[in-house]
């Protein structure tokens, strides 16, 4: 079995674009990702693609992945589209690795594109339901908040924490996103401002939770060959975990964590041969700020109950032993629900090759965590920087 390497990665902006189309946006993350590799990168190397996206709005529900890849010109490739919800293209890229792995293709394109800001709001709620339990809680009343919510009012009664703790997350991501060109809220926020925005879903109000956002990501998976033919410092996928889980809350036997996270997270920590201690830096899934708590002890930064710790010590500022969500997370950064696995991995793409725009100090792996609605499926991903770029 092949390594499989990051040979180049983009996205487009996020935000709100009205002019733009779901391929206009991927085409334009697709550029930024052949602009990143090395060498003069002929498209006719893409073998094929695995594409995510949830289909927001209805708009072409089928056959949208091959949609994309026929207007990128990527005539007659197998192309596959992903749907697991917010984690789509998190697995589309695992699809992408698998596939290199396997010696099936040479070079994969995995990524996603997401329009969500040309609907009502009443009619986004409904479309970010559909990811969530349908027929006991979303038919129920249950929203998308709502049901981060009842986690965020789990935690704080049994590990005490407050609203401070989950308004420092905010802070702290929006503090990263201000210097991100591509952010969606890219400004910074102070804790007064995070802890008295109006409520969405108490306790989460609405500087805890991540926007609706339009935009596209893609990246480049070659076999070994392939990478030290195509690029001087490529990025390799040191660990590959999946999981999945109950979909719905009141499936759990705990509403504090996210067992899927740990699942993939033992897994690709095994198949990489690390632990937590030996991570650098991480872009994990704070769709909602009790989510990136919760991510810090279902992947091991900490133990139970300990997450608040880590924001109040700056543990995971640029700075800091564990830098999360450098690149503003989704909190900042933005949320197309499709391009987010993948708009992860570009950012741990540019950290590792040393050009991102809030740049961790020489760092060597990096971990990535996708969840996929309040966490029926889970990626996790560990990347490792190839010194002196020999494979």
């Amino acid at each position: 079995m092949t390594d499989a390497y990051i040979i180049g990665a983009g996205q487009s902006d996020f935000g709100s674009f009205p002019s733009e189309s779901y391929r206009s946006l991927f085409d334009d993350a697709f550029d930024e990702a052949i602009e990143s590799v090395d060498s003069d990168f002929d498209t006719d190397r893409i073998d094929e693609a695995f594409l995510g996206t949830l289909g927001v709005g209805g708009r072409q529900l089928g056959l949208s992945g091959p949609a994309v890849t026929e207007h990128l010109g990527l005539h007659g490739i197998p192309t596959t589209r992903v749907e697991n919800a917010c984690a789509a293209s998190g697995y589309a890229l695992r699809q992408a690795v698998m596939a290199v792995r396997s010696g099936m293709v040479d070079v994969a394109l995995a990524g996603g594109y997401e329009v969500m800001t040309d609907m009502s709001g009443d009619h986004t709620k409904w479309w970010l339901g559909v990811s969530g339990e349908t027929e006991w809680e979303r038919l129920s009343g249950t929203t998308f908040a709502g049901v981060y919510a009842q986690m965020a009012s789990a935690y704080m009664r049994e590990y005490e924490a407050t609203k401070e703790d989950i308004s420092r997350v905010a802070v702290k991501n929006h503090a990263n996103g201000a210097q991100n060109p591509h952010a969606q809220l890219g400004f910074e926020c102070s804790l007064e401002d995070a802890m008295n925005a109006p409520d969405v879903a108490a306790p989460l109000n609405l500087y805890h939770c991540c926007p609706t956002t339009d935009g596209a990501s893609a990246v480049l998976v070659a076999s070994e060959d392939a990478a030290r033919e195509l690029s001087d410092a490529p990025v390799r996928v040191a660990g590959a975990g999946a999981a999945s889980g109950r979909v719905g809350l009141f499936q759990r036997d705990s509403l504090t964590s996210i067992p899927a996270s740990e699942t993939a997270a033992e897994r690709a920590y095994d198949e990489a041969g690390i632990r937590p201690d030996d991570l650098d830096f991480a872009e994990v899934h704070d769709c909602f700020a009790i989510a990136e708590l919760a991510a810090y002890e279902d992947l091991g930064f900490c133990d139970r109950g300990e997450a608040p710790r880590l924001l109040r010590e700056g543990v995971t500022d640029p700075d800091g032993k564990l830098p999360v969500n450098t690149s503003g997370g989704l909190k900042s950064k933005g949320h197309p629900i499709g391009a987010t696995g993948t708009g992860q991995v570009v950012e741990a793409f540019s950290q590792l090759r040393g050009n991102a725009h809030v740049q961790v100090d020489d760092p060597k792996v990096g971990l990535t965590h996708n969840v996929g609605g309040s966490g029926g499926g889970v990626t996790v991903h560990v990347f490792e920087r190839i010194d002196g770029g020999e494979l």
